[in-house]
């Protein structure tokens, strides 16, 4: 099944969608999808059991549109909210809910925001360097390129890109503005990195991939508050509620694995230090002693599967 929004079209299946549904144990109860997008998980939640409901969060004003009507059929047992994952408890609070049975976040950019090249995700397409998750909204990726030092943007190409030439190419970036001609469309940005690191067709990743990640990680601040977001939403889980993540790069899944570790009780401090400073406390048992993969058969219809790792926990 497809679903068309603004002449595109939109997957019906997210990733890893079989795997949550098991992991959250879907059951009559409230459930939190802080990562709506274009409804997917949602309406596998509310298909799963007839008697759950669910509160669907993006930032997205266009996906939050496309799933409220998606999902319009299964009437008042879905509400979406205009809002960042991280607020969850302020809409909790607003909807007048408490206690979900269960919490899923989906962390990637969806299919939607990389395929609508005015949102500028992608290098597929010529279009401003934008991408904002929230588009009416921050400073768009060319805005930081045209702000940023040299430094900085090396900074963050080289911390949330984990690209080691960073500095080279904020050296070509701060080049090109301080010429009158700073970077402002995605093609531009390619063109410049490929032209700065080098780049053959043969190459299976383009060399503009990393610091395209960092810039949106940057644009959105989605490091930010991670680890007091992980907390928070257990302690907001009823007991035996399950808590899932599904991250799609390292820096997430390594936030993400650390906070279940830290509230299963294992403390993550240095070797060496006299004393527990982390807050460790043993409030959840981890279900997924190593991250959960996409398999073949879902790989091969959507290769954008191959980097998405889910992680859950359920509340003691």
């Amino acid at each position: 099944m497809v679903a068309s929004l603004g002449g595109r079209d939109a997957p019906h299946r997210p990733v890893l969608l079989r795997e949550s549904i098991e992991l959250l144990d879907v059951a009559e109860g409230l459930f939190v999808d802080g990562t709506l997008g274009l409804g997917g998980h949602s309406e596998a939640i509310l298909e799963a059991a007839p008697s759950s409901r669910v509160i669907g969060i993006d930032l997205d004003t266009d996906a939050l549109e496309f799933a409220t009507s998606r999902l319009a059929r299964f009437g008042d047992r879905f509400r979406g909210f205009h809002a960042n994952f991280r607020d969850i408890a302020r809409v909790l609070a607003e909807a007048n809910e408490k206690d979900p049975r269960g919490i899923l976040v989906d962390l990637g950019v969806s299919s939607l925001q990389f395929d609508s090249p005015e949102r500028g995700f992608s290098f597929r397409f010529e279009a401003p360097l934008d991408m904002r998750l929230n588009a009416a909204s921050g400073e768009t990726a060319a805005d930081l390129l045209r702000t940023l030092s040299e430094e900085e943007i090396a900074k963050v190409i080289f911390e949330y890109g984990e690209e080691r030439r960073s500095r080279r190419i904020a050296r070509r970036i701060v080049e090109r503005r301080e010429q009158g001609e700073p970077v402002k469309t995605t093609f531009e940005l390619a063109e410049l990195v490929a032209r700065a690191v080098g780049y053959s067709k043969a190459q299976k990743i383009h060399p503009a991939t990393r610091t395209f990640q960092a810039l949106r990680i940057a644009v959105n601040g989605e490091l930010e508050g991670l680890d007091r977001f992980v907390e928070t939403a257990i302690d907001l889980l009823q007991p035996n509620g399950r808590f899932l993540a599904i991250s799609f790069h390292s820096l997430e899944d390594r936030i993400i694995k650390r906070e279940l570790r830290r509230l299963s009780g294992q403390c993550q401090c240095p070797p060496r230090l006299p004393v527990c400073s982390c807050g460790a406390r043993r409030v959840v048992e981890i279900l997924t002693r190593r991250p959960v993969i996409a398999g073949d058969s879902e790989l091969n219809e959507n290769p954008r599967a191959r980097s998405a790792k889910l992680r859950a926990a359920r509340k003691l």
